[in-house]
Parts: structure tokens; sequence; C-alpha cells
């Protein structure tokens, strides 16, 4: 069994985690990286967050210590839900979870009307998603814009006060895409977790500060394995 597995976020390549995972592994870390199915493993399946917990509970062992970022801590958040003795230690970095509503996504809504006669020029295109930060969604195939919108319509029914495993929560104070406050209101959720924000960190600290984020994760996993 592996020290640590992790499932990463909304992404279609791990290579940006190869630094941090090569500085890990440089302490005697043995780390397993999932590839999720649609993202880093290509699929025409359209997913639903039940998929996904049912493929991590089949990927991670019974007692696991489990990191997950971004899209990755969400489906573990919902593992943990669901099966609460799964896990042994939780660690969420800069995870979704936390339902929001927010102005921000009624203004990209507009946007995305305003500017959809302009989209078929590429180079408006790219500036129009770099600007409502939906680069992601822009990316996706047809079934996994389906995906990612039952991820965050999942959100809604996601009970994270029901989460008992013992919890990590990293964050950056620079992420713009979970940004500090859903750490926050996740602390305040989850009955059994630590919070530590990191003042330089982004919402994705592999690619911004990964020997930092070597280091925290190399020191919280050699605590917890003891």
């Amino acid at each position: 069994m592996a020290d640590l597995y992790i499932i990463h976020g909304w992404t279609y390549t791990v290579e940006p985690w190869k630094h941090t995972l090569k500085m890990l592994a440089e302490r005697g870390i043995k780390v397993k990286m999932l590839h999720v199915p649609g993202l880093t493993e290509p699929s025409k399946k359209t997913y639903t967050i039940a998929d996904y917990v049912k493929w991590a509970n089949e990927n991670i062992p019974d007692g696991a210590i489990a990191l997950g970022h971004s899209n990755g801590g969400r489906i573990l958040l919902n593992l943990c839900a669901n099966k609460p003795n799964k896990l042994k230690y939780l660690i969420l970095l800069d995870a979704a979870g936390i339902y929001e509503p927010t102005m921000k996504k009624r203004a990209i809504e507009k946007l995305a009307k305003i500017g959809k006669p302009l989209k078929k020029i590429k180079v408006i295109d790219k500036a129009f998603h770099k600007i409502t930060g939906t680069t992601d969604y822009s990316r996706a195939p047809e079934n996994m814009k389906k995906t990612l919108a039952n991820m965050l319509e999942s959100d809604k029914d996601l009970k994270i006060e029901d989460v008992t495993t013992k919890t990590f929560i990293l964050w950056g104070k620079k992420d713009t895409t979970t940004p500090p406050r859903q750490a926050t209101a996740m602390y305040e959720k989850l009955p059994n977790a630590e919070l530590k924000f990191y003042a330089n960190w982004t919402h994705a600290p592999y690619i911004s500060n990964p020997d930092e984020l070597a280091r925290a994760i190399g020191t919280l996993v050699e605590r917890l394995r003891k």
C-alpha cells in the first residue's frame, strides 16, 4: 500500500505534479497518483459524483491516507461522507465541494451570451475563457462538460458535516478558483479538521509553489504514518 493516494483536480495531464511527486519520493514517501476517468484517462461516458465515489472506493484501499486537490477533494469528501471508515486520514488541497451560487457564475453566463458571436475567432475565444475563468470547461469534450455540470450540482447535496474522518485542510490564500472563504466554510462544517493557509499558494500550488507544497505534504504524511 502506498503512503499517500492523490486524486488530482479537473486537469487533462498530471505532468505539472511531476516536481512535487519527485520531491516526495526523495523523502521516501510512496505516492500513487490516481488518474481520473474522463480526464487524464479519456472516456466518452458522462460521470456523476456517485460514479467517481465508486471509482475512488475501488482504487484506494481501506485505511489509506488520501489527498484530493480541487475536484479530487470533492470526490474524497463524498467518499468519506458515504463511507466514514474508509480512510485513515483525509487531506484537502484547495478542494471543491462548497456550493456557492455566486454573482460570478451569473456574470459568466451573461458574458457567454454576449461573447458567443465572437467565439468563432480562436484568439478572442482564448482571451474570453482566460478572463471568465472557464478554461477547463472550454477544453472539455461534450460528455465531460456534462460531467463538470454534474460535479458542480452535486455540491448542493454534499453534507460535509457527515465527514468524520480526521481531515487536514491545506489552502492557498491566493486561490481565486476555490477562494479562502471556502476553506473556512469547510473547516467550520467538518467535525474533526485542522486548517492551514499558505500565503503565496494559488489554486495549483504544484505549479506556483511545488517545493513548498512537497514540504508541506511530506511533513504531514511523515507525521500521520507514524
